[in-house]
């Protein structure tokens, strides 16, 4: 991969990163002091739904994040868009889609495959 390409990435991971550590750094509703004191326990359960879900989702930001971590750190290192399991290149198209990407497109359908039938 050459500098310029790197450089696109590099862009797009920092981007994304800053955009995840907004919103990171955003209190959550229940964080912010709200009192929570709902009559009808439907209402509730539909608070307790909503709030799990938002704990759901800061848990996926936060391990999204520290997968743009280890990318920004392969391309520091040098590795960056190659496959961790056959050293090959991932491929830009592949890199465009999901730039954290650790494996190229073959190896990452042949562990999906293994998982399915693991998981059968």
């Amino acid at each position: 991969m050459n500098k310029e390409q790197l450089s696109k990435f590099k862009v797009m991971l920092d981007e994304r990163l800053e955009m995840l550590m907004k919103e990171a750094n955003k209190p959550m509703a229940d964080e912010a002091g709200a009192a929570i004191t709902m009559p009808d326990s439907v209402d509730l359960a539909n608070h307790e739904l909503n709030r799990d879900f938002h704990i759901r989702l800061r848990d996926r930001e936060r391990r999204l994040i520290n997968k743009i971590n280890l990318a920004l750190e392969r391309i520091r290192e040098g590795s960056y868009g190659s496959c961790v399991m056959c050293g090959e290149d991932i491929g830009e198209k592949r890199l465009m889609a999901r730039p954290m990407a650790t494996h190229c497109i073959d190896c990452k359908t042949e562990a999906e495959t293994a998982e399915r039938i693991r998981g059968s």
